[in-house]
């Protein structure tokens, strides 16, 4: 198990949880809004196709080696059309500002995002470096320089 460090925003509300599984098979924990004092009563209202940051009132240290990805949360998706524009979103494990969620607003219908609800789920994974060298030529493969579409439909 890896550890993550979570340190809360001074001006966050401490009586939302931290990033959380729902089930023992959960691949994301959760991640919550946690809105300034102004807007958590109200909420925050993310018109149709707006982009906006979603504070979270956290910030993380995610270990060397690793990258925590913020992605959607399918069920907010399906049923309001509320995603990530940049799925899945990457915070590098030298990055210590604020953990905000880039949300889009697909639906048809204004949405309000509550203080406290769960707007992303983010996933800890394993970084592979790569060294990037200069060829004059790549190996063949059947696929070849087939691009978008070219391995047939679906």
């Amino acid at each position: 198990m890896i550890h993550i460090s979570v340190m809360r925003e001074a001006w966050a509300d401490p009586a939302v949880p931290l990033p959380d599984y729902a089930t023992a098979g959960a691949a994301g924990a959760d991640i919550r809004a946690n809105l300034p004092a102004e807007q958590r009563e109200t909420g925050f209202t993310l018109a149709p196709m707006q982009r906006a940051i979603v504070p979270t009132g956290l910030r993380v240290a995610v270990p060397e080696g690793y990258e925590m990805q913020i992605r959607p949360r399918s069920g907010l998706a399906y049923r309001h059309g509320i995603t990530l524009p940049n799925t899945p979103g990457t915070i590098d494990s030298d990055y210590r500002g604020p953990l905000g969620v880039l949300l889009v607003n697909l639906g048809d219908a204004p949405y309000v995002v509550a203080h406290g609800e769960r707007i992303a789920q983010a996933v800890i994974a394993p970084v592979t470096r790569a060294a990037f060298t200069l060829a004059t030529e790549l190996d063949k493969t059947e696929r070849g320089a087939g691009g978008f579409g070219s391995t047939g439909r679906g």
